[in-house]
């Protein structure tokens, strides 16, 4: 089922977001990279994220170059290595961005052209459901004391987590977290997307169970490919064939027009935590709130999933602390 938001949402105004801080994971390319420049647009002060420096420094620029007056900074981040995880969030705590208040983080960062073999980070996790997953598990635990202390009883902040459109087209219920006994590229990919729509709806129930005044929210950017978007140097520079080759999908749309759902996510004061928003033809389209899949809508499905999450990370989330913080 597809429910319409309400019609003035305009992806091309959004509301004066001066005073809002924003963490975007993944912010160097993509859809990380145009919601923050949408988000920085909007007046908002955004945390660009990334593990490569270079890259970071040209999406810098890059909105600096494209919207004047931006307010942009940077943080290196590898959302598959819990050391990084914990340093980057430790200097949102306590290092150059505590000046300042955490209004939300998009948890965008990701594989998608995920590799043909299973393979391992550096703490034995499979690459793509540590990076995909795990990886904004821990992150949102670990800022989560810093967002409750930002929010109000009449605004909460917000956390959210880029699901997929794929995680409807049948893979069942996700058992076997860390593909031990079979990998499968695709496979991998959804299963990963699974667990964070689970994630999303399971970390919102929660925070409302522990009062904490936190959203959580999924969304989901529906096909949006390099080819069918805007050249950014240094950020988006698809080839002349890459080009050819996504202008033949009409069915695609740009990263520019599919971060619009993960914006609306992250600051429309009408969307509510523990919802589902995305495209409305799916791949395509204005953002409408939407159906979550079978499985993460399932509540044992997602207590077993939050666990297993625990279990492989060592990390519980300070639900009581960010009670505490916020009051």
């Amino acid at each position: 089922m597809i429910t319409p938001g309400p019609a003035d949402w305009d992806p091309g105004s959004l509301p004066d977001l001066s005073g809002r801080v924003y963490l975007v994971t993944g912010a160097n390319a993509g859809l990380g990279y145009f919601a923050s420049e949408k988000l920085a647009a909007a007046g908002a002060h955004v945390i660009l994220s990334g593990r490569h420096p270079n890259r970071l420094a040209a999406a810098h620029d890059a909105i600096e170059a494209r919207v004047p007056g931006a307010s942009v900074e940077t943080l290196l981040l590898d959302v598959s290595n819990p050391g990084s995880i914990r340093a980057a969030a430790a200097s949102v705590r306590g290092g150059p961005f505590s000046r300042s208040r955490l209004d939300g983080v998009l948890l965008n960062a990701g594989i998608v052209h995920t590799p043909r073999t299973r393979e391992l980070t550096r703490d034995g996790r499979e690459l793509v459901f540590a990076t995909n997953a795990l990886g904004h598990f821990v992150l949102a635990a670990e800022l989560l004391t810093t967002l409750a202390k930002s929010a109000s009883r009449r605004e909460h902040s917000r956390l959210v987590w880029l699901g997929s459109v794929s995680t409807h087209l049948g893979i069942g219920e996700p058992t076997d977290f860390q593909l031990e006994r079979r990998y499968e590229a695709w496979h991998a990919y959804v299963q990963s997307k699974l667990v964070v729509h689970a994630l999303g709806i399971e970390a919102d129930a929660r925070l409302r169970a522990a009062d904490v005044p936190v959203d959580s929210v999924v969304a989901h950017p529906g096909y949006s490919i390099g080819g069918r978007t805007e050249m950014v140097t240094g950020v988006n520079e698809p080839s002349r064939w890459k080009r050819l080759r996504d202008s033949v999908q009409p069915w695609a749309q740009s990263k520019n027009r599919g971060a619009d759902s993960l914006v609306r996510a992250l600051t429309d004061p009408d969307v509510r935590g523990g919802e589902y928003w995305g495209p409305k033809f799916w791949t395509q389209g204005r953002t409408v709130r939407q159906r979550p899949s079978r499985w993460a809508a399932d509540r044992d499905v997602r207590t077993r999933v939050w666990e297993e999450c625990e279990r492989l990370t060592g990390m519980e989330w300070p639900f009581a602390r960010a009670a505490r913080a916020a009051r």
